[in-house]
Formats: C-alpha cells, structure tokens, sequence
C-alpha cells in the first residue's frame, strides 16, 4: 500500500500537465499569430515590388497614355521633338491590274500584216497600171500590141486594183478594232508604230488598268502617279489615256498608265493605285524611327504632358524615301469632325513626336498591360 501513490499527488500531478499543454496551446496561438503578420508583411512587399513602374491609362478617345517615370525615360533614351513641316498631297486610292499584254502584240501583227499585204497590192497595182497604159499606147498606135495582149493587160489590172480595195478594207478594221480596243492613243501607237507601243510589244514597259472606287470619279486623271505592288515596292506610273472598259469587278471609272518593265509590278498582278488629287498642302515628315506597327497600322507616340504619351494612328499613303511618311497638318483652329478624313487624322505641327524609343513605348505599354491583368 505504501507503494501506490496518493489522491493528493494524483491530483498535483494532473495539475501540472494540464498547465504545461495550456502553455503549449498559448504559444503556439502567440507564433502563429507572428507568423501571420510576418508573411502580410511580406506579401505586401511583394506586390509592391510587383506593382508596374509604367502606368497605361485611357484618353476620352479610347487612345492608350503610357506614363513613364523620369528614370526610365531617361534609362529608355526617349527622345521627342516637334514634327519637321513638310508639303502633304492627297491621293486617291484606286485599284489596278498589270495587264497581259499578248492581246496588244497580236493586234500590232494583225495591224502589221494588212499594212504589209496592201503594200504588196499597191505595188502590184502600180505596176499592172503602167503595162495597161504602155499596152494601151501600143495597140492604138501600131498595132503592136494585139487585142488581146491588151485585154490581158486590163485584166491584170483590175485583179491588182480589187486586191489593193481588199487591203484597204483590211487595213481598216485591223485599225478600227485598234481603236475600238486600246482607244485612240494606244491604238494610233500601233497603227504608226510610235515608241509607247515598241516599248509596250518589247517589254520595255508594263500596262496598268487603274480602276476608281465604283461612284468615284476625276475632273481630270493626273499625269503621274504610283502603284504598291505586293511585295511593297512603290512605282511610278504615268498617264495613257482614259481606259476603253472597266474592270468588271469594281465597275468604276478606269484609266491606263505604263510602268518601267524592270519594276516589281508583274503582268497579272492585282496592285494598289495612289492618284494624288487636288495641290499639295501643309503636312509633317514622320521619320521612320518613329513608326511603330500594331495590327497592320501605323502609330506613333505624341508627348502630351511631361511624363505622359499618347499612342496615334497615322495614315501611311504617302511614304517617303527614308522609310517616313509625310501626313496632313491638322489645322489648330480647326475641329477633326469639320475636317477631311485625311486631314482629321494628321497631327498638328506643334505636337511634340517621340523621335527614339517609340518602340520601347509600346513593348512598355503592353507589358504595362499584361501585369496588371495577372494581378
């Protein structure tokens, strides 16, 4: 009995383990609670180091503005400056088509041929004409020339003047089916051998049918133009003559122009045409460091407050040797809803234009983007 332990140390016992587990259960509430807050703290540093240094916002006309800290513009070598004033000319966009010009050069032969065959006759005739008169001249005075010596040489005469009569007629279709085919200029080339139409036969130029826009037209078509090939070469192409018919797929009015042979514009290819139309008016000259693509389309960056730009759309029917383009001058006391659609979309010439680093710009706008859409 004396070795069983006793209620009173039973219970003390008890006593001490409950107290120790209790102590355990509060520390663990006390590390726990730490901890907690120790990774809040942590979390929130990580977004901030997460937030994005580049801000993109949206103007009232649904443009993106990118805001760039002053450290990394200056890290990004953004360089702005206003636009050089340039001379802007409107164009017209049309459409054309390098034509195969194996119908032309058959026509050329054909025309060639009956000139040829009513030379022969005319020469024959020529000939026959003179042995009639002579045999005329001999039967009558001499008797030399028997009857029918002289017959013989009437017949042979009238046989060489049908056969000239024949040429002719010939002769003439073959031009009137020129005329009625190429029109007047085209086909006076062909029938006078002029040197459009040897360039034209010998390859040494192309024919090009532009085409307006059905229920658009010219008070008069310009004398030079260019064509965007497909490869996206810009020709030069000059006035022909009004065309004789139209493409049958746009209908609208058509004109024909040449091109140089060694271009890039091949026959049977489909090609933009670009007339410029009224005189030139004031525009700015985008350099091509300018230029940024998205979608296809022309942008650039405009500064329109310190720290902040503005993505534009720019037309692009005017390029310019270096790879820039020229666009229209937007007139400040001018509204864009007042305004032609290729004036309200130029840029006004005191607009400060992002020269270096508009590509950065956008690689920034977007990256901008797609962190805030992971957050």
């Amino acid at each position: 009995m004396s070795g069983e332990p006793t209620p009173r140390v039973t219970s003390a016992r008890a006593v001490a383990i409950t107290g120790v587990a209790a102590a355990g259960v509060a520390a663990l509430l006390i590390w726990g609670f730490f901890a907690g807050r120790s990774e809040a703290t942590a979390e929130a540093a990580r977004e901030q180091l997460i937030r994005p240094a580049v801000e993109v916002s949206w103007g009232n006309a649904g443009t993106a503005i990118v805001t760039l800290p002053p450290d990394l513009q200056k890290q990004a070598d953004i360089q702005v400056r206003p636009p050089e004033a340039a001379a802007y000319q409107p164009q017209v966009q049309a459409y054309g088509s390098v034509l195969d010009l194996q119908p032309l050069t058959d026509l050329r032969n054909t025309v060639a041929n009956a000139k040829a065959q009513l030379a022969i006759a005319e020469a024959r005739l020529a000939a026959s004409k003179s042995a009639r008169e002579r045999a005329q001249i001999l039967h009558k005075d001499g008797q030399i020339f028997s009857t029918a010596q002289l017959q013989a040489a009437e017949a042979t005469y009238q046989s060489d003047l049908a056969a000239v009569q024949a040429g002719q007629v010939q002769t003439q279709n073959a031009l009137a089916n020129a005329y009625q085919a190429w029109g007047p200029v085209l086909g006076r080339s062909l029938v006078e051998e002029t040197a459009l139409g040897s360039d034209l036969v010998l390859h040494k130029k192309v024919l090009i049918q532009v085409t307006l826009p059905l229920g658009k037209s010219l008070p008069q078509p310009p004398q030079t133009a260019s064509i965007e090939t497909s490869t996206g070469q810009r020709v030069k192409i000059a006035l022909v003559s009004p065309a004789t018919r139209t493409d049958p797929q746009i209908q609208g009015v058509s004109f024909f122009y040449t091109a140089d042979a060694e271009s890039d514009a091949l026959p049977g290819m489909n090609v933009i045409a670009l007339l410029p139309v009224r005189k030139p008016f004031p525009g700015v000259a985008i350099p091509a460091s300018a230029v940024v693509w998205l979608q296809g389309r022309a942008w650039v960056y405009l500064q329109i407050a310190a720290g902040k730009f503005a993505r534009r759309e720019i037309l692009t029917g005017e390029p310019q040797p270096n790879g820039g383009y020229v666009v229209a001058a937007l007139p400040s006391e001018s509204t864009a809803s007042s305004l032609e659609p290729d004036v309200a979309q130029g840029l006004s010439r005191h607009e400060s234009l992002v020269v270096v680093g508009a590509q950065t710009l956008l690689s920034q706008e977007f990256s901008a983007q797609i962190q805030v859409g992971g957050d």
